[in-house]
């Protein structure tokens, strides 16, 4: 949950892969309630259609006339589970693309902005892998962090069947107003408020430089690097590096990033 929060205040979104049973499903439900965020669930199978995701045009009677009007679908909410996005078909994979990156969809020419904040936390199944489609690299490009989901300890275990088994079923509290849209607004902004010596940016900037198979010559050739990987990471991934490190310390009561 706490990196979940992290993307989410940082304006990424998250992969999240782990066999059924999990909890991955509540786990996106919560986080719409306790912000006080729509939320929209969309279940991803081989017959899914674009539309199906970003809307189409449906003709409508009105005053004595017809007319095309826009139907929006379930991407126009502001947190969207993507339930096993690797079952749908590439094309239906990539009507999340610009929605995820920019912000808006854009339909028989018509561009509609989305409403902020907004998020995609997609799930894939690692185990049953007939009849999926592996994600796109641009579409991998756009999730700032894979989760991997794992089963719970016993002693979380005990307290998962304590809440969910008797007769008081505790759900997730609502800790934000209904329309607390700009309170989220001002977390994110809070986080890129927070501090990185120029240092760590080096860093960061050596580490994704140092991904790239082409730029391996010399003395500080890494063998692995040349041997195993066909393209490097892409700017995103530094710049996901630093909100994430950004998200840490606000987590953590901080004002500035560590090398910790």
């Amino acid at each position: 949950m706490r990196k979940v929060l992290i993307a989410f205040f940082a304006g990424g979104h998250v992969l999240l892969e782990g066999v059924p049973g999990l909890g991955k499903t509540l786990l996106v439900k919560s986080l719409s309630r306790a912000l006080g965020l729509s939320f929209r669930r969309v279940q991803f199978t081989p017959d899914l259609m674009p539309s199906d995701i970003i809307g189409t045009q449906v003709l409508a009677e009105g005053d004595g006339r017809r007319e095309f009007q826009f139907k929006k679908g379930p991407i126009f909410a502001q947190v969207v589970l993507a339930d096993e996005i690797n079952r749908a078909t590439p094309k239906t994979q990539s009507a999340v693309l610009e929605a995820m990156e920019e912000r808006q969809v854009t339909v028989f020419g018509e561009t509609f902005p989305l409403e902020s904040p907004f998020m995609v936390l997609a799930t894939q199944n690692p185990i049953e892998l007939e009849g999926t489609y592996p994600l796109p690299e641009a579409q991998l490009d756009r999730f700032v962090f894979k989760l991997l989901v794992s089963s719970p300890r016993p002693n979380e275990l005990t307290e998962i069947l304590h809440r969910t088994t008797g007769a008081d079923v505790q759900e997730a509290t609502q800790v934000l107003p209904k329309k607390g849209a700009h309170l989220v607004d001002e977390m994110k902004l809070l986080l890129r408020q927070i501090l990185i010596a120029p240092p760590l940016e080096n860093y960061v900037v050596r580490l994704v430089h140092a991904t790239q198979p082409r730029e391996q010559k010399g003395n500080d050739a890494v063998a692995e690097v040349k041997g195993f990987l066909r393209f490097g990471s892409s700017p995103r991934g530094a710049q996901s590096i630093i909100l994430g490190a950004k998200g840490n310390a606000l987590v953590e009561g901080r004002v500035h990033v560590s090398y910790d």
